[in-house]
């Protein structure tokens, strides 16, 4: 009944009911354009492609692209060269003095950076474009082209880029006029449109083969486990108490309460396993193209074997500490919190609490870290354990971190809209915790 009176009151609110239909609409344009195939190409004849994106690194781009890469669709490239962009422009604020003024600068160098993201964007499009129509050159029969030669090939990049950014519009009018968190909702969708045919495929696997139905339950019910686990990772802070002195300002008192500083266990989101699985795909890159049948391509080409995922953790855990190191500055909060003139009880101002900081993240960002690599291999382990590869890419991975951040960051803007209104959240007790204030956030 609570859950009946929580969607009523949802609709109740105009302009939250305005927004979530609105985002329904772009949502559904958007898988529209997955059906709609390159021009030159028969439809009919993708069987080969949607066998090689069935599972392994094309099974990962194929779902961060909803289903477009395996469709030769208009939107095959997807949203991820826009998001590699992102990352790239983020990095380069470290590195850059330029782009570490335009970070201070505010809205107007939001959009500025905003606007360098698009142009490599593009930039990165041209490039990824005619090697998406390379490996359909390779994969798919001769009679599966109805064009050829250079006019195809030009179209088609142009039209892959246009596609992109299309989606990229897309994404910014949810961000703008729907609920918030465009980008992230569409990579989101994308991976849930392919969930119920692979639970379907999963489920008839496991009801005609070994194990039978009790397999079945026990794999649903170790996903609710790592689901769980999921959320207490993007969840999970460790607060440390500040206490703030009494100040007077004109005819107001300021001050004197302690407060707290909410530190994140997973600081640096899901950029690491992103980071991780960018070098990884570097000896599959090698080994299609070169035809390279040495030891070293072979171990590290095979996405479910040890040493690929061996590796793959190992660089998450580092990764994980490089992004926690530079996205929180130890320094910048305690000269904040100086200048508000707050203290932790118990450690002297300045340098001493630089090295409490310090001190701190190391100890909370070893267990998150090792905790994001087993995620990040899980799917490796359900694939030993007997599951389909199709159904093991939603037991960790970027897939289920993105799904758990995104579905909290959602939940928590409709809640916000309710409580603003004086309605009942959608929690009974407590509220809901979205991504706030971390890196994850796409």
């Amino acid at each position: 009944m609570r859950l009946i009176q929580t969607i009523k009151n949802i609709f109740k609110i105009e302009d939250l009911r305005a927004r979530l239909l609105y985002t329904l609409g772009i949502i559904l344009l958007y898988r529209l354009g997955k059906y709609i195939t390159l021009p030159g190409i028969d439809p009919s004849q993708l069987a080969n492609l949607k066998n090689q994106t069935s599972s392994g690194i094309m099974g990962l781009l194929d779902m961060f692209s909803g289903g477009a890469f395996s469709q030769a669709s208009v939107f095959a490239l997807g949203i991820m060269p826009y998001i590699s962009a992102s990352i790239v422009i983020q990095l380069l604020g470290i590195v850059f003095p330029y782009y570490q003024k335009l970070q201070k600068e505010g809205e107007s160098g939001r959009r500025k950076m905003n606007q360098h993201t698009r142009y490599l964007t593009v930039l990165i499009l041209i490039l990824q474009g005619p090697t998406y129509l390379l490996n359909l050159t390779h994969t798919l029969p001769a009679e599966a082209f109805v064009l050829t030669g250079p006019f195809f090939q030009i179209s088609s990049v142009i039209i892959l880029t246009a596609g992109t950014i299309f989606v990229m519009w897309l994404g910014e009018k949810i961000t703008d006029k729907g609920i918030g968190n465009g980008i992230s909702l569409i990579i989101m969708i994308g991976i849930i449109a392919r969930m119920p045919a692979n639970f379907i495929f999963e489920s008839g696997a496991r009801l005609n083969g070994a194990g039978g139905p009790i397999a079945l339950i026990v794999e649903i019910v170790i996903l609710f486990v790592v689901i769980l686990g999921t959320i207490l990772l993007v969840q999970g802070t460790r607060r440390i108490p500040v206490q703030y002195a009494r100040r007077i300002v004109g005819n107001k008192q300021y001050g004197g309460v302690r407060q707290y500083i909410p530190l994140k266990v997973n600081a640096a989101g899901v950029m690491p396993i992103i980071f991780a699985q960018a070098i990884m795909m570097l000896p599959i890159i090698i080994a299609g193209y070169s035809n390279s049948s040495s030891g070293f391509v072979v171990a590290f080409s095979n996405m479910y074997g040890f040493w690929y995922n061996f590796v793959t953790a190992l660089m998450i855990i580092a990764f994980t500490y490089f992004y926690t190191a530079i996205t929180i500055n130890p320094v910048q909060m305690a000269e904040d919190m100086k200048k508000n003139g707050g203290f932790i009880p118990g450690i002297k101002p300045g340098r001493k609490t630089v090295e409490f900081f310090d001190t701190i993240m190391s100890r909370i960002t070893l267990p998150g870290s090792i905790f994001l690599a087993i995620i990040a291999i899980l799917p490796s382990l359900a694939v030993k354990a007997g599951v389909t590869a199709q159904f093991a890419q939603f037991y960790g991975g970027t897939s289920l971190l993105i799904l758990v951040g995104v579905v909290l960051d959602t939940l928590q803007q409709i809640e916000s809209h309710l409580l603003m209104r004086h309605y009942d959240g959608l929690m009974k007790t407590g509220r809901v915790k979205g991504r706030s204030g971390s890196v994850s956030s796409i």
